[in-house]
């Protein structure tokens, strides 16, 4: 079957024990919108939070799973071990160092890696994130930061970066990546960290937004998830009649899968790559603004149609993200 190439990143799917704080750091802190808040698909009674940029632009997106009792992450193998999100300059890094030191927020030294100027840091709860500068960066675009956030437009987030993979066997990874995904390996780095070497993979117009960093590490175990952990990565499809294809394709090549999924913001497909890291390919379409309009997004609890008839059953459960609620 004959698809079209995957267009980047969309979204990054993680894991939080408390909503409320998550909600503080990445507004408040890292300035990104809360575009959309809503509840987990697959257990209605807590929170699926959206953040992104003015409108959550598909790959923008970094959404979190709320698991109220979730223990802490072993970190290991056989994981997504860090994502990243780009920034528009190397001057920005410097203002978001500042800005770490102001919050007191966990971080590590300004950094050089696959030729970008790039600042590790970790929330609250361990999540661990990069920023990286798209200066001299080519292919898919960035998104464009809201304007009422408390970070300044020169130096908010612009949208998701290279998102990292640790596997215990890369060759089974590379495989479905390059053989089956259609990315394109190019010149990898060594990590200055831990002298790992990292191979890069990219596909569509390529560039920051659209990477995938592999990691080969076998001397340790798989990873235990909890909260600060990510659930799966999605990958951009261009509309439903594209997902439909891959759904074929992905049939035909025996890798077993969801199936066509039904999110309402947008359609999905989710598999597991070899080593057991989760994929999801979803469509660019049809986005936030279906339910709420752009001056509103994310001001109110959101639901789908199919379950608006248990919003009060819903909103009982769920604890207000903040005192305006």
């Amino acid at each position: 079957m004959m698809v079209k190439p995957l267009l980047g990143i969309h979204h990054v799917s993680a894991l939080t024990a408390n909503a409320k704080e998550n909600f503080h750091f990445y507004t408040k802190i890292l300035g990104l919108r809360l575009v959309k808040k809503t509840v987990n698909q697959d257990d209605i009674s807590v929170y699926h939070l959206f953040y992104a940029d003015e409108r959550g632009n598909p790959g923008t997106d970094l959404t979190f799973f709320e698991i109220p009792h979730a223990g802490k992450t072993y970190p290991g193998t056989n994981s997504i071990t860090a994502t990243s999100l780009r920034v528009r300059d190397n001057k920005a890094l410097q203002y978001w160092k500042n800005r770490f030191n102001q919050f007191h927020v966990d971080h590590d030294e300004i950094s050089l890696e696959s030729g970008r100027s790039t600042l590790s840091f970790r929330d609250a709860e361990g999540q661990r994130l990069i920023l990286v500068s798209d200066e001299g960066n080519e292919g898919v675009s960035g998104g464009k930061p809201w304007d009422r956030s408390p970070v300044s437009p020169e130096n908010g987030v612009i949208g998701l970066g290279p998102v990292h993979l640790m596997v215990s066997r890369p060759e089974r990874t590379v495989k479905v990546l390059t053989d089956v995904m259609g990315f394109r390996e190019k010149t990898g780095y060594t990590k200055e960290k831990d002298n790992k070497l990292v191979r890069v993979f990219e596909t569509g117009e390529g560039g920051t937004g659209a990477e995938i960093h592999v990691i080969e590490e076998e001397k340790v175990g798989r990873e235990r998830p909890g909260r600060g952990s990510v659930h799966h990565v999605a990958f951009r499809v261009e509309d439903e009649e594209e997902l439909n294809k891959w759904v074929e394709r992905l049939n035909t090549n025996h890798l077993p899968n969801s199936g066509f999924v039904e999110r309402y913001y947008f359609k999905s497909l989710y598999f597991r790559e070899p080593n057991g890291v989760l994929f999801e390919l979803a469509t660019d379409g049809p986005g936030f603004e279906g339910d709420e309009d752009f001056e509103h997004l994310g001001e109110k609890l959101a639901l789908p149609p199919y379950f608006e008839q248990q919003r009060q059953e819903i909103e009982a459960r769920l604890i207000p993200l903040n005192t305006k609620e």
